[in-house]
């Protein structure tokens, strides 16, 4: 059980007293300001509590070492996903980014919310929510808010993959020749925009320039897969009835997706990715989250190929006569998952040389997920 905090307890308090807002406003029969409410108050929730999370262990952080500030939800998300405890999962962290999303581009511009759509986030929130607060404080969230007041609605609860289906041919309607509806299909793909941050962590911002590529992609007669394939495969498992349902993202074969520097590739929608957002730690940041030493994570980043890895793991990032090699989530997990599986004493006596130095011979590596041919790292070569 973590230790409850001073911080904890506030953090807690302010979580669901967000939650209270954001449900309370969603059954509410007031339509004016009503998304906007319940998207910024639900995102707030689940700032709240995954800081409050952070805030209960000893070995992590809700500040940023360099601004001195709490962190954004994105590094608290990046975080929890790293506490073995609390085991938080991919499509996990793809609901709340959704909903992250979808706040921001509701916040800062506006979008059409499809009630169904709506409805669905607000579940999976409370899903979620109660999940999260279960398994880290082992409480629920049935001694704070009664049954009688979680989101409602008058249709049935429809799967994720239904929903975007549906809202895409509502968009390919307003786009026909003579119906002038631009702009609120636009304001609909703002929404099919933010929903591919289920899928992709690179997705979690709605850019204009995605948009008009979208609209354009409609209007040229592709169809949903070809402008949101990375949304194929995404569904939600929906148990229950009534008040008591319960919400959760499920993914079953997703197509594969390509990342291309062309911006002629024959694609209808092409997100804009901030690398610098995916790529963040650095090598001796990626060494203490592994919880190695810095030669150890040396060794096995060789071993198991990260530093070439440009798509998945690491990143070089030239700036004038500076090179930076900076790794993502990505390689921290597959760090992770190996060190239970290998001597790493072994790997550094190994790995602790470069491949092309002729004068300190290695022993021969026998441990699982060594890469072969040996390719030397990026920052070896330069």
């Amino acid at each position: 059980m973590p230790r409850e905090s001073y911080n904890v307890r506030v953090l807690r308090k302010k979580a669901l007293a967000s939650l209270r807002v954001g449900v309370s406003t969603f059954n509410g029969l007031d339509d004016d300001g009503r998304t906007t409410v319940v998207l910024l108050s639900l995102q707030h929730a689940f700032e709240m509590l995954l800081k409050a999370i952070l805030e209960s262990r000893k070995d992590a952080t809700v500040f940023d070492k360099q601004t001195q500030r709490s962190i954004t939800l994105e590094k608290a998300i990046n975080r929890c996903r790293q506490l073995d405890e609390v085991k938080l999962s991919e499509s996990e962290a793809g609901v709340i980014r959704h909903l992250d999303t979808m706040r921001d581009a509701e916040q800062h511009w506006h979008l059409i919310v499809d009630e169904g759509m709506l409805f669905h986030s607000a579940r999976s929130t409370v899903t979620l929510f109660d999940d999260l607060l279960q398994r880290a404080f082992d409480d629920s969230l049935s001694n704070h808010i009664p049954l009688r007041i979680l989101p409602i609605s008058a249709e049935p609860p429809l799967a994720l993959d239904i929903l975007v289906d549906r809202e895409f041919e509502r968009v390919a309607d307003l786009l026909k020749p003579g119906r002038k509806a631009t702009a609120e299909a636009q304001a609909r793909v703002r929404t099919l925009l933010a929903a591919e941050a289920v899928a992709d962590p690179d997705a979690a911002e709605v850019r204009e320039t995605d948009v008009r590529r979208v609209v354009r992609g409609v209007r040229d007669g592709k169809n949903r897969e070809q402008i949101f394939p990375k949304l194929t495969g995404y569904t939600s498992e929906i148990t229950g009835s009534g008040i008591t349902v319960e919400v959760r993202l499920a993914k079953e074969g997703a197509l594969p997706v390509t990342y291309t520097n062309n911006p002629d590739a024959d694609t209808a929608s092409i997100r804009i990715v901030d690398l610098e957002k995916k790529f963040y730690m650095g090598p001796y940041d990626l060494a203490k989250r592994a919880g190695i030493s810095r030669n150890y994570s040396l060794a096995l980043r060789r071993h198991l190929g990260i530093d070439n890895d440009d798509d998945n793991f690491s990143h070089l990032f030239r700036l004038g006569n500076t090179n930076r090699l900076r790794y993502s989530d990505n390689a921290l997990q597959a760090m992770k998952k190996t060190l239970d599986k290998i001597d790493m004493e072994r790997v550094w006596q190994s790995h602790r040389t470069i491949p092309w130095n002729k004068r300190t011979k290695a022993p021969p590596c026998n441990q699982p997920g060594c890469i072969l041919p040996k390719q030397i790292s990026k920052l070896d070569r330069d």
